[in-house]
């Protein structure tokens, strides 16, 4: 839902479709920071330590993207979704875990998540500065999917010790 007029030079249609682009990325980073939080609270197994610290370090940096989109939404003159439900209703994630809780099944997990996002972003960078004539958000999302490419590169390296 529109909440103000903005005057910033781009069209009501184009700032809708860009909001809702805005709005499933955001209810993808709140699943992703729920599913960071499961696995810092209930990893085990002798790599326990690091994981729980790693898992905690890269929640934090997603912590700080969701607030950001959100509050993009808003610049765009839209209210934010934030309700677990609509999180689920939007994201294209699955509010799914691991069958065991050892640190590389939580890993596989969330690498596939972060895979999503990517591809997600990567598809909508192009229209979002091209259809919509929104390059702001576009380099916005840019920055966003570079995090998510590094927190998965994190992950498969910390993955190929178990191939």
């Amino acid at each position: 839902m529109e909440t103000m007029k903005t005057a910033i030079g781009i069209k009501g249609d184009n700032r809708e479709a860009v909001v809702n682009m805005l709005k499933q990325l955001l209810a993808d980073e709140y699943i992703m920071y729920t599913k960071y939080r499961n696995a810092h609270w209930n990893v085990e197994g002798i790599d326990f330590h690091s994981k729980h610290v790693f898992f905690e370090e890269e929640y934090g940096k997603l912590e700080e993207t969701i607030d950001s989109v959100a509050e993009r939404i808003r610049m765009l003159g839209f209210y934010s979704p934030g309700t677990m439900q609509q999180f689920l209703e939007l994201s294209a994630l699955k509010e799914n875990g691991p069958e065991q809780n050892d640190s590389a099944s939580f890993m596989e997990v969330l690498l596939q998540d972060h895979r999503t996002i990517i591809t997600f972003i990567r598809k909508s960078i192009g229209e979002n500065a091209e259809a919509h004539n929104d390059e702001g958000t576009a380099d916005f999302i840019t920055a966003i999917m570079q995090m998510h490419e590094q927190m998965a590169w994190m992950l498969r390296s910390s993955l190929k010790n178990f191939d």
